[in-house]
């Protein structure tokens, strides 16, 4: 996408001039610096590290910004290496802190940072509670989620803002075997690159702050994401302790079984083959095999991502089904049980996910290294790694899901008095489901039905629905027609949704989130009808993620204050929370994550459905399901 012209600058706001940037090497300059951000009410913070993993990194430097250009270095980890033939002068680490501390901590000082999480938790670690905070990658994903593909990082926001480039990391580090820490970079250039994101940050929030009052941001910056900075950054501190023997056990039968399977794969083919070549399984599959539906991209190889191999399942190839498998098993094994191994972080013994308030375009959180998000549910393969997350000795795990919550909120939104009506009984809605389409109730017409409510609330295709039911796509179609008939609320749900998008360029969630989509009025079909199909479940999907925000945002303080300080809250995974806590609270604990968790949309959206929440607890994460 075109990135958009720059705004008009603010108030004759002056250009990025790194050269009027200060280091801070001196006690009366440090406090000259404490005074000016106290008697301005806010000021951009930044801290520099010597490495990434923010639960083990070592502090090498914080920059503040008061204003344009007023922005500040102030050293406290630099030489040390064979770069310095001495260490350069510098304050005291642990008086920088402490004289610091006082500023960060202070209530009438509004602090700013560019995805802020990080520095609370580099500054937590060392004593500090930063409090109140604003994050820029937040307002920005706040305002424009979905707009470009530029993203919301610094780098990105200064390019479009602000129509400046920022200096990037690796300039100033190198790459490769080259590169070296920002504790090793001279002074000067690294006051202009720490000052420098301290004051570009400073003056996005400037913008950001007067679109999100204009745009009508507020409500879901101020009462969803905002609150969510600093109650991420404490799960990411705590961590969740995994069972290194588990994973390796897991990690030798996942090899035998993938084995097995390339076995069966080659035998079924009729030779040998390089399974993970999508050339050499497109030729095996469609030129050898004679399969339809083989589709040539521009390389010249056959597609043979999910949906092809989900179409030939369907037609009956058992060698689709068996790929399929082993695709699985080998994401797995890489992903799960030999990374995991190694993301158990030294000195913790525990492995701290990283989250992403700004991940995923409807507003869910989205993690990495690991993540968590991917770890499949419904199969046994899943549930065992899950196992390997276990509590530490005398406390157990406690997961707490809230049940069908998207199609619960589907029956709000597209006003369904049949589901409203099965969800306010307590009945199981997908039996309810199966009565109302296939006029009886049966584990076979459960789980089809199981299967159609959750399809089409993402609004999936006739094909789609074809691969994952094993039926033709005219049966499909039959399927969902019937459901639209008999669900009358849902098709003009779907229709009224798709309409608002071209319209306005985004949807809303209840909570008044905005996803845009830029090609739901696209001249290529495939594209258009993406837009389309992640229109309709935006809402759905970003009210449910609104949801469960709130819910971890209003978590610590209600356990708190009922006495019970040592309940950590350690996951978020879709629908879910996960919690570590000592045996003897679970009764406690657990009345107060429901009652939390089942009023968490109040008092801002009223819902004609209750909100239910299954609550489990036992040695493992897998264990409290």
């Amino acid at each position: 996408d075109e990135a958009a012209p720059p705004p008009p600058a603010f108030a004759d706001e002056p250009a990025i001039d790194r050269s009027l940037y200060e280091t801070v090497v001196t006690e009366e300059a440090l406090d000259r610096w404490i005074a000016a951000a106290t008697a301005e009410g806010v000021v951009a913070v930044d801290t520099e590290t010597d490495m990434l993993d923010c639960a083990s990194c070592g502090l090498v430097g914080i920059s503040l910004a008061t204003g344009p250009n007023a922005a500040c270095y102030i050293p406290v980890g630099h030489g040390g290496t064979d770069m310095f033939a001495e260490r350069p002068a510098q304050l005291d680490k642990a008086l920088v802190l402490a004289k610091l501390k006082t500023l960060l901590e202070d209530d009438a000082v509004l602090k700013v940072g560019q995805n802020l999480k990080y520095d609370l938790t580099v500054l937590r670690r060392h004593g500090i509670e930063v409090a109140p905070y604003d994050d820029t990658i937040v307002m920005s994903f706040d305002l424009d989620a979905g707009q470009s593909l530029a993203g919301h990082g610094m780098d990105e926001a200064a390019r479009v803002h602000l129509n400046h480039q920022c200096i990037s990391f690796k300039d100033v580090v190198g790459s490769g075997k080259n590169q070296i820490t920002f504790g090793e970079v001279p002074l000067d250039r690294a006051t202009e690159y720490a000052a420098e994101d301290a004051d570009v940050t400073l003056r996005l929030w400037q913008r950001f702050k007067a679109r999100v009052a204009n745009e009508g941001a507020t409500r879901v910056y101020e009462l969803v994401d905002r609150p969510l900075v600093g109650v991420i950054a404490g799960m990411e501190f705590e961590g969740i302790k995994v069972d290194r023997e588990a994973l390796s056990r897991l990690s030798a039968e996942f090899t035998a079984g993938i084995a097995a399977l390339e076995t069966e794969i080659h035998e079924i083919a009729g030779q040998p083959f390089a399974i993970g070549s999508t050339q050499q399984l497109g030729a095996i599959l469609f030129d050898k095999m004679g399969y339809k539906g083989g589709k040539k991209g521009k390389s010249g190889a056959y597609s043979t991502d999910v949906t092809i191999l989900e179409q030939l399942k369907a037609q009956g190839a058992p060698i689709a089904a068996k790929i399929l498998e082993w695709r699985q098993l080998s994401k797995l094994k890489s992903t799960y049980t030999d990374a995991l191994q190694a993301q158990i972080n030294k000195d913790t013994g525990r492995v701290h996910t990283s989250y992403s308030l700004t991940g995923a375009q409807t507003g869910r959180l989205s993690s990495t290294d690991p993540n968590l998000q991917n770890i499949p549910i419904r199969t046994e393969v899943g549930r065992q790694i899950r196992h390997a997350f276990v509590a530490e000795p005398g406390n157990v795990i406690l997961a707490a899901d809230y049940s069908q919550i998207e199609l619960r909120l589907a029956a709000h939104m597209a006003d369904v008095p049949a589901l409203r009506d099965a969800f306010a009984a307590g009945e199981d809605i997908h039996a309810a489901t199966a009565e109302q389409l296939f006029g009886e109730v049966n584990r076979d017409t459960r789980g089809r039905a199981k299967t159609i409510n959750f399809a089409i609330l993402y609004g999936i295709s006739r094909w789609g629905l074809a691969g994952r039911l094993e039926i033709s796509a005219d049966e499909a179609q039959d399927m969902i027609s019937r459901y639209y008939e008999r669900f009358p609320g849902i098709s003009v749900y779907i229709n009224e949704t798709i309409e608002k998008a071209r319209r306005l360029g985004y949807t809303e969630t209840l909570f008044g989130r905005k996803t845009w989509f830029p090609r739901i009025s696209a001249p290529i079909q495939h594209e258009r009808q993406g837009a389309e199909r992640a229109a309709i479940n935006a809402p759905i999907q970003g009210t449910s993620a609104d949801i469960i925000k709130r819910a971890m945002a209003r978590m610590g303080p209600a356990l708190e204050a009922a006495g019970l300080p040592n309940v950590k809250m350690l996951l978020q995974v879709h629908d879910e929370l996960v919690f570590e806590l000592p045996e003897g609270d679970v009764d406690a604990a657990s009345a107060v994550i429901r009652r939390v968790m089942e009023s968490a949309a109040e008092p801002l959206v009223k819902l004609s459905v209750p909100l239910g929440v299954e609550i489990g607890t036992g040695p493992s994460w897998g264990a409290a399901h």
